[in-house]
């Protein structure tokens, strides 16, 4: 193909015939925000990998989202100047990457980033052959040098000479680092079809130990700043927990501070109730503002579970109630779509005056307390939510968070004025919404919205739950295809096909659901997402995050399949998939989803005494594998003993327990769906009152018919009784 003669441009450097910046028809929001930049962006594919080689020039990727402050920050410094953008669209095919709609984009260039830099996160900025082999990389970059940091167009200027002048060198550095990503990847540890893994059960309170090291004990969580809610950890020590042991106090301990640090603290938005991503300071104190539907997800599901399990002197349970139940709430007000989805965040930022403010709608000052409340409350309410003369974010002021227990008297205060204040905050300018759906989120919400409505007595979340499910079923998930689709826009599936943890996190949530209902549609949607991950996932036996939907990801992570097992922001798809592979064996019986489940946990030693920090999911798995996990199926016609009984076992916080509910009118199940098989031959007592089973691999106790009855044998089986 002839090249393309470049026409000459202002500000003295060329630009290529049909390039332009081609974002503005693009669904995402964080794509859409980047459309009236003078860089010419292309969405990732083959044509901008295509253009790139006719030109003979490296892609230039830029990978983000619409929430990320310090996108908009480089944004704003670089991408919106007109000179940087003449350098990078003379020299470079300019990418943008919505990391939320393409987490296997992200994954891939994440590490090659990190090995690249040594270090990750967003904006991400990597320089790519044409072919996706990825030699240069970092993450933000400033307009001008900073100690130990060059400007941006320094390094446009040094990646252009490097490529012009010493292209074998660099195309060299670049096919070693993807050999040495392939060495690296474990779809291959992970024989599914293999002999049996034998999990050792001192695994678990030796990561314990491992955990107790790192942990912060005076503010809660893990590790030093940046601190990010644990909330996979969490799980797992809850888990841990609920079983007798000499580690279950310690366990307990451990959650109950990192639970009562974050939720006392400026991470939780005290006036509405959502958690922001992550605090910038050790104690929780200064939170990176925007809110994600999945830390809200999944801190919903862990503040429950902690309710269920009886909380402890530190984080009592009636507190811990009243943070899941708010929590909820938020996700449900600020998060719901019109079609029944949930949105994927709210910004970190507020436009104010045409000008990103980081976190401005959340921050106060005594001035501004005064305005709101008056001068009495508002002294007592600055004293009580560490609001000072000096902002600790910025000018604009500090977050409201007491770090700390209130006593009754401030209690009182703190809910008479509550309301009062969020009024106020109400008629601020509010952070942006990003309106995509992602599947594998929404799945996460559905398994949080049906247990803590159970938990807390609350159907409305229950409710709310079977209406996200039916969003996921009718818009996501193509039953004639067997295709989950990843990504929706006003209610319209669009993009790559679902990711591994798309799939396993759907499968949780409508088990989840199924739990809660007994609606049997809920289980039979989990079964065949859990048939069509088995097929679209494994190959020869082994098993990978994704499917190979681009050519250039699969070059960059050296023409092979990967599997990351580690946690990030949500369990690691490997882990997610043995927990539903786990649940839904217990539901079905199925030995050789059993048998997959365990294999995949064989990724757990090395991690487990090494990182336990970013395999929570793993280890949460694992307890529920060594309990049973425990099944249980409720048997009898619907009365209030049986509503009794199905409680009590919704209520029990034995790990991994399943529930399975028997039907009578499904409420929309087909009438002839098959019965679940943990439910075949079960029925209610020979006077027709109502049974529950209580059973370890299909193989059932005598069935008990009273709620006492049930919660003593649950606890005699935890404990190995």
């Amino acid at each position: 193909m002839a090249m393309p003669v470049p026409e000459p441009a202002e500000h003295g450097v060329t630009s290529w015939p049909g390039a332009s910046n081609t974002l503005g028809s693009e669904p995402s929001a964080y794509l859409r925000q980047h459309a009236d930049n003078p860089v010419f962006w292309r969405p990732f594919g083959d044509e901008a990998f295509a253009f790139a080689a006719e030109r003979d020039v490296p892609v230039f990727l830029s990978i983000g989202y619409a929430a990320c402050h310090w996108c908009h920050v480089m944004a704003h410094e670089s991408f919106e100047d007109q000179e940087t953008a003449d350098y990078l669209n003379a020299h470079f095919v300019p990418v943008k990457v919505d990391r939320e709609e393409r987490p296997d984009v992200d994954s891939v260039y994440m590490a090659a980033t990190q090995a690249i830099s040594g270090e990750g996160g967003w904006p991400m900025s990597v320089f790519l052959t044409p072919d996706g082999l990825a030699f240069h990389a970092g993450t933000y970059f400033p307009p001008v040098p900073l100690p130990g940091r060059p400007s941006f167009r320094n390094i446009l200027e040094a990646v252009h000479e490097a490529w012009v002048e010493r292209r074998d060198g660099v195309e060299q550095n670049a096919r070693g680092l993807a050999a040495n990503m392939a060495d690296a990847q474990l779809s291959g540890a992970v024989r599914l079809d293999g002999p049996p893994e034998v999990l050792d059960a001192a695994l678990l309170p030796d990561a314990l130990m491992l955990l107790a090291r790192s942990e912060d004990p005076d503010a809660g969580g893990f590790g030093d700043a940046p601190k990010f809610p644990p909330s996979a950890v969490l799980e797992f020590l809850i888990r841990h927990a609920a079983v007798p042991s000499d580690t279950a106090d310690a366990a307990r301990d451990m959650a109950g501070r990192a639970l009562a640090g974050m939720a006392r603290s400026a991470l939780r938005d005290q006036l509405d109730g959502g958690f922001a991503r992550y605090s910038v300071t050790a104690d929780w104190s200064v939170p990176h503002f925007e809110k994600m539907l999945y830390d809200n997800a999944q801190l919903l599901r862990v503040y429950s579970h902690w309710v269920r399990l009886g909380g402890n002197e530190v984080f009592p349970a009636f507190e811990a109630a009243a943070v899941a139940s708010r929590c909820a709430d938020w996700m449900l007000e600020s998060l719901t779509l019109p079609d029944g989805g949930l949105a994927s965040s709210l910004d970190a930022d507020t436009v104010v005056d045409g000008v990103h403010h980081e976190g401005a709608t959340y921050l106060w000052t005594p001035g501004s307390l005064r305005d709101a409340l008056g001068p009495g409350d508002a002294e007592a309410v600055a004293r009580m939510m560490n609001v000072g003369a000096k902002g600790t974010v910025s000018h604009l002021g500090s977050p409201l968070h007491p770090a700390r227990e209130l006593s009754d008297a401030e209690g009182r205060l703190w809910e008479r004025v509550r309301p009062e204040l969020l009024a106020e905050r109400n008629q601020r300018n509010q952070p942006a919404r990003d309106h995509k759906v992602v599947a594998g989120w929404n799945g996460l919400a559905v398994s949080a919205l049906a247990e803590a409505g159970a938990i807390l007595d609350r159907p409305d979340l229950v409710t709310a739950a079977e209406t996200v499910a039916g969003y996921l079923a009718v818009v996501h998930w193509d039953s004639g295809s067997r295709l989950l689709v990843r990504v929706s826009h006003d209610a319209r599936a669009r993009g790559i096909g679902g990711l591994l943890e798309d799939y396993a996190f759907c499968a949780d949530g409508f088990l989840a659901l199924y739990a809660v209902t007994g609606t049997k549609r809920w289980y039979y949607l989990a079964e065949e997402l859990i048939e069509a991950a088995c097929s679209r996932f494994v190959e020869n036996g082994h098993l990978a995050d994704s499917t190979g939907e681009s050519a250039q990801v699969f070059n960059a992570q050296g023409q092979h399949a990967a599997l990351d097992p580690f946690d990030n922001a949500t369990p690691s798809g490997a882990a997610g998939f043995a927990g539903a592979l786990l649940s839904y064996a217990a539901y079905s019986g199925s030995h050789e989803h059993r048998l997959m489940a365990g294999n995949i946990l064989g990724l757990l030693p090395p991690l487990a005494t090494r990182a336990p920090r970013v395999a929570g999911w793993l280890l949460a798995t694992a307890q529920a594998g060594l309990a049973g996990p425990v099944e249980a199926a409720v048997a009898g016609p619907d009365s209030p003993l049986r509503r009794e009984l199905h409680r009590a076992l919704l209520m029990s916080p034995s790990p991994g327990l399943v529930v399975a509910l028997q039907s009578d009118d499904d409420g929309g199940s087909p009438a002839d769906m098959d019965e679940v098989p943990l439910l075949l031959h079960r029925s209610g007592a020979p006077d027709g009152s109502p049974q529950v089973y209580l059973c370890r691999d299909m193989v059932c106790e005598r069935p008990l018919g009273e709620v006492s009855q049930v919660q003593s044998r649950l606890v005699g089986m935890a404990s190995g009784g």
